[in-house]
């Protein structure tokens, strides 16, 4: 099962709407521009952030698509990285799909236990042991923690991108794993799926 079989249509129909508003605001900030008295550039903040909100919702829901099949933790894994991301612990959340991850991962220790909130937030938390390092889950288990990724080789990453965008991303290059990362340095919360990077609501 995969996006084929998840219903896009509510938000489909979500990000139309507010596609259709963001038209809107822009149409109404190009007429501003005739008026040399009107500063729009409050205007084209607002239009940016609505942007990213509307890219962030959809992650969210094809996020949702791609992991469904394969765990019935979305909500723990949700609740877990938006935590993070507030707190700015780093992390690195590899979920298995149809690809065995084995050959493509240094192991690290094994934990053996069900998927929660708890334990992943214990785990990323600044100094412990694993927090380094990357989390396996399978199905609705955590396999291993501190487990170390493959770093993507491609010359069109972005250079300013940390090693864990870069683990995220060369994992992905390579199966057809979903890996969710939260940045320790700006709380950013993002999820790489073949090969590409996409942001998911913090908050």
């Amino acid at each position: 099962m995969d996006l084929q079989d998840c219903d896009l249509s509510p938000m489909k129909l979500k990000v139309e709407q507010e596609l259709k508003e963001l038209i809107g605001d822009m149409e109404r900030s190009l007429a501003q521009m005739a008026d040399d008295n009107q500063c729009v550039l409050g205007n084209l903040d607002q239009i940016r952030r609505r942007l990213a909100g509307i890219e962030a919702t959809s992650a969210s829901f094809y996020l949702y698509c791609y992991l469904a099949p394969y765990t019935d933790k979305y909500l723990d894994l949700s609740q877990t990285i938006q935590r993070l991301s507030q707190r700015r612990h780093g992390a690195l959340v590899v979920i298995e799909r149809t690809d065995p991850l084995d050959s493509w991962m240094q192991r690290g220790t094994m934990i053996d236990a069900a998927v929660s909130s708890t334990l992943l937030e214990s785990i990323f938390y600044p100094g412990s042991p694993l927090h380094d390092g990357a989390v396996l889950i399978r199905a609705n288990s955590i396999v291993s923690a501190g487990n170390v990724l493959p770093l993507s080789g491609s010359s069109l990453v972005d250079p300013n991108l940390g090693t864990r965008h870069r683990a995220a991303l060369g994992l992905t290059e390579k199966s057809d794993a979903l890996v969710l990362i939260v940045s320790e340095e700006t709380g950013q919360a993002r999820f790489a799926y073949k090969g590409r990077l996409y942001p998911l609501p913090s908050v």
